[in-house]
């Protein structure tokens, strides 16, 4: 029964995780695909950029949901006992399911975003002290360089710190997650990394549905 629960729960994360937020808003309520315009990219930075913030709200909001709602996908059953190691382990393996599922989605064709919203979501709902903080970090750099994507670098490098360094933290699979956090971000920002060098990436105006090229 459990081995059953494990798999169905993990299945059921990747299909909630595949929810093409953006996609579906594009094309339902603008008649486009978010994918052909702007970035390309099916997330909430290029939704603002395409559509604004009327868009971009929900899809912000629903993207860190699922992730988030993923992650809980564990309470729905009482083999695992809260803050264990089992428990821990499980939990990252759901948020995975969902990060897998919101990058290579099966309802759009595999072809989905960066997956930072959902990311924060499930790291929230797992190790919520050290994402807020590096949900602080993120802003305070989008604030002053406008680059979302240098923004989520960032943010990401800052959360193993905290989990290692700041918070101490002892269990071996919380460090390893949040190592690849760290090095998932870069994988997945590796373009905007190319056009930062080059000086090519566009900036993002907090205030502004418009991007502002170098």
């Amino acid at each position: 029964m459990a081995l059953f629960f494990l798999v169905i729960t993990l299945i059921s994360a990747y299909l909630l995780g595949s929810i093409p937020t953006s996609v579906w808003i594009g094309k339902y309520f603008y008649g486009i695909d978010i994918r052909k315009h702007g970035s390309g990219n099916a997330g909430t930075t290029n939704t603002v950029r395409v559509l604004g913030w009327k868009a971009g709200i929900p899809v912000l909001i629903v993207d860190i949901f699922k992730g988030f709602l993923a992650v809980n996908l564990i309470r729905l059953n009482n083999y695992y006992t809260p803050s264990t190691t089992d428990f821990i382990n499980f939990q990252i393996l759901l948020g995975i399911a969902a990060l897998i599922g919101h990058i290579f989605p099966v309802y759009a064709g595999f072809k989905g975003g960066k997956g930072v919203a959902t990311l924060f979501g499930l790291v929230l709902a797992i190790n919520p002290l050290p994402t807020l903080i590096s949900a602080g970090i993120f802003f305070i750099t989008l604030v002053i360089t406008k680059y979302v994507s240098l923004s989520s670098i960032v943010a990401g490098f800052t959360f193993p710190i905290s989990v290692i360094v700041i918070f101490k933290t002892t269990t071996t699979s919380l460090i390893i997650f949040s190592l690849i956090i760290a090095v998932l971000l870069l994988f997945t920002h590796r373009k905007n990394i190319a056009r930062l060098l080059k000086k090519e990436e566009a900036k993002f105006s907090i205030l502004s549905r418009k991007v502002k090229n170098n």
